[in-house]
């Protein structure tokens, strides 16, 4: 295709691809589109996307989520947080402009992890946590440090369970699944003024 790119991701846990629509006029498609065809994990961070000779670099952030683009510009304390989470590799999810954010609960190729881990949201957005039904029993806890307070309660395991939290304040917010916290079931979600 060297006049049309086709777009795909995999949706977390299903291995099931999605075309997220064409691009027309690029050339060089010799790098791929950057997602994991195995869908193990929802697919990877696009960085070894499309390297053609229209000079872009393919990172088009499927990461396996609803959109976001990947970013290298991530808060400190939401670096340090992560350090030992599960599928956390230095990136944070831009989904600012949007109303609404899924986040995988079960993610991963073992279901323990959040995914993805790290996402940027605009005030006002509302993050619904969606069960996978992988990895056991799982919940939703905000962290001491978090700028906000929300618990989805009992841990649960039932595949397509869902907790919705709107985040008004900008700020850090940090959280963690209570039986798999030592493991690094971990996640953070920074809100930005919109």
């Amino acid at each position: 295709m060297s006049d049309r790119l086709s777009r795909r991701r995999y949706v977390a846990g299903t291995g099931a691809a999605l075309t997220l629509g064409t691009l027309a006029g690029c050339s060089g498609g010799d790098g791929g589109d950057g997602s994991d065809e195995s869908g193990e994990d929802g697919g990877s961070d696009g960085s070894d996307g499309m390297d053609g000779d229209d000079g872009s670099d393919g990172s088009d952030g499927s990461d396996g989520s609803d959109g976001g683009s990947g970013s290298d510009d991530v808060p400190n304390e939401i670096d340090d947080y992560l350090s030992d989470a599960r599928l956390y590799e230095g990136q944070i999810m831009d989904y600012t402009g949007q109303d609404q954010v899924t986040v995988a609960v079960g993610g991963g190729s073992d279901g323990l992890a959040f995914e993805p881990p790290a996402i940027r949201i605009d005030s006002s957005t509302t993050v619904v946590w969606e069960w996978t039904g992988q990895g056991g029993a799982h919940n939703v806890v905000s962290a001491e440090d978090s700028e906000s307070d929300f618990d989805s309660g009992d841990a649960v395991d039932e595949e397509g369970e869902t907790f919705e939290q709107s985040f008004d304040n900008t700020g850090i917010q940090l959280y963690y699944c209570t039986p798999h916290e030592t493991v690094g079931m971990l996640g953070a979600i920074e809100v930005v003024e919109a």
